[in-house]
């Protein structure tokens, strides 16, 4: 009798770090297929479609613009208020929609993943990436602003530091997809979680420079230890940096830059861990 050769091998381990590796190198037609999944079924019977990827971030921007900017005076000085908030929100909205989306994936797909094998890293990975799509019209519709702001010699000062944009955006997502993960590994048994993701999520905006100047704030500035506990939000040192490379406003902070980078790997590890701890017996608790 001849020796059969397998392809596939599914084991049972529940193990934190048995996670398949080698299937998801086996699995980029299916992320491709579910990141195209993820974002038609967003905007599928809507009027607008597309659109609201850059209605949403533009009526937000208005709203901190007036209400942040002019009336509480947070904007950042010498520059104009619009494309400084619409530059916070866009690479905000790209971390935040990974953490929200991923948060959702043993949950929203348990109608698939309780059907068919295969590496249920796919999911995660797929949702992170589909959220790419938005954020690049997103970035089209900002760098429409920037050329105008630049013809009429508005004040801000693109730089060599937008050559760091791709390593800012990837942080940004993994980051969001590792808390996601995190999250979405836990809710399999916590199901308040889901109800405060959204409402976290939110509040997390406001501990991060998205809606204000950071670097206006005196008391933030000169209070050391509150300026460090600050710049530990792993989210702040990216917003600083995308801020600083496309407007020339702010600073950058090479340290916490390197703890964010550090911060983010040390998440994305442990999402990855818990995720596929949880995927081996979510179905007995979905």
């Amino acid at each position: 009798m001849s020796q059969q050769k397998w392809t596939t091998v599914i084991k049972s381990s529940n193990k934190m770090t048995d996670m398949d590796i080698k299937g998801l190198k086996n699995c980029k037609d299916l992320i491709f297929l579910f990141v195209r999944r993820t974002f038609v079924a967003k905007y599928k019977q809507t009027i607008l479609g597309p659109a609201w990827a850059i209605i949403q971030p533009f009526f937000t921007t208005v709203v901190y613009s007036v209400f942040f900017g002019n009336v509480a005076g947070l904007g950042a000085a010498g520059v104009p208020n619009f494309i400084f908030y619409l530059s916070g929100t866009i690479v905000w909205n790209l971390f935040a929609h990974s953490l929200t989306e991923t948060s959702h994936t043993f949950t929203g797909n348990s109608a698939i993943l309780g059907k068919v094998y295969f590496p249920r890293l796919v999911m995660p990975i797929s949702t992170a990436i589909s959220q790419f799509i938005s954020f690049f019209i997103q970035y089209a519709f900002m760098l429409c602003f920037m050329v105008f702001y630049l013809i009429t010699d508005a004040g801000i000062t693109p730089n060599i530091f937008m050559l760091m944009t791709p390593l800012i955006l990837v942080q940004l997502a993994v980051l969001g997809m590792g808390f996601g993960m995190i999250i979405s590994s836990l809710t399999t048994k916590y199901r308040d979680l889901n109800m405060v993701v959204s409402f976290g999520v939110s509040l997390w905006s406001y501990c991060s420079p998205v809606a204000y100047d950071m670097f206006s704030r005196s008391q933030l500035m000169t209070n050391s230890t509150f300026y460090n506990l600050y710049m530990l939000n792993p989210v702040t040192p990216a917003v600083n940096m995308f801020r600083y490379a496309y407007l020339g406003t702010g600073e950058i902070d090479w340290l916490f830059y390197g703890i964010s980078w550090i911060t983010t790997v040390a998440v994305a590890v442990l999402g990855a861990m818990m995720f596929s701890k949880s995927e081996k017996t979510f179905m007995d608790t979905v």
